[in-house]
């Protein structure tokens, strides 16, 4: 296939639409011998490299990093949402994506869409965890729904304002050190991590550990109603 080959986008159709359409060219006898290969599983990697990239562009402040890496991960959606549309027992195109995320950006906006009176930000995410779980009431713990892939730092901070809105952990910081910015926490981190592995010790694993332990305190205490405990057990400085 050559540059030839690909029909003229029709003068209706958006840059989007013509995305959408490439990659179909792509994927198609034809097409990329790569790129008909792929499945979900193999593009894992580069949705993850795609998306620590983006992450990357937004912290550096770029335009042109940000527009670029932005691209980069919606082409990887197109792509999954294209090998959907031709696999057996998926069958749902870009298109159902799209459906199915607006119905749930709109059911999670009553305060926009519908009656309900939020007037704060904060109001509103207080009331989130409550959108969501009307969405999907075979939730039965706040920790259903945190892919425990992520990384241990934002796995531990996501899991302690779970453990938060439970009353298991107060809001105020259980660590007595005078942390007031992120310029100050960050070299306490690398400090951290530098110690341990001069010890030989693994920074990410032990937090994973640390994370379990809390985790498995909260379900217990999701199933108990015990919800005054101080500090999940494991919080704050060692005894």
């Amino acid at each position: 296939m050559t540059s030839s080959d690909i029909p003229t986008r029709p003068a209706s159709a958006s840059s989007l639409d013509e995305l959408v359409r490439v990659v179909a060219l792509l994927r198609a006898p034809g097409g990329c011998p790569w790129d008909a290969e792929q499945t979900h599983e193999s593009l894992v990697q580069y949705l993850t490299e795609e998306t620590h990239e983006l992450i990357e562009a937004i912290e550096s402040g770029s335009r042109d990093e940000l527009l670029e890496e932005l691209g980069d991960v919606l082409y990887q959606v197109v792509f999954h949402a294209d090998l959907a549309a031709h696999t057996a027992g998926e069958d749902f195109d870009i298109h159902d994506v799209a459906a199915h995320m607006t119905a749930k950006m709109v059911g999670r906006h009553p305060h926009v869409f519908g009656d309900v009176n939020l007037e704060t930000a904060d109001d509103v995410a207080r009331a989130w965890d409550d959108f969501k779980a009307a969405e999907k009431p075979s939730r039965t713990s706040v920790l259903d729904g945190i892919p425990q892939g992520m990384p241990a730092l934002a796995l531990a901070d996501k899991v302690l304002g779970r453990a938060q809105k439970i009353g298991l952990l107060g809001t105020e910081a259980a660590f007595p050190l005078p942390i007031e910015s992120e310029d100050q926490l960050g070299p306490l981190l690398l400090a951290i991590v530098s110690a341990a592995k001069s010890q030989g010790l693994d920074s990410e694993r032990a937090l994973r550990t640390a994370l379990r332990g809390l985790q498995d305190e909260i379900r217990e205490a999701e199933s108990t109603d015990a919800v005054d405990v101080a500090d999940a057990g494991i919080i704050g400085l060692p005894g």
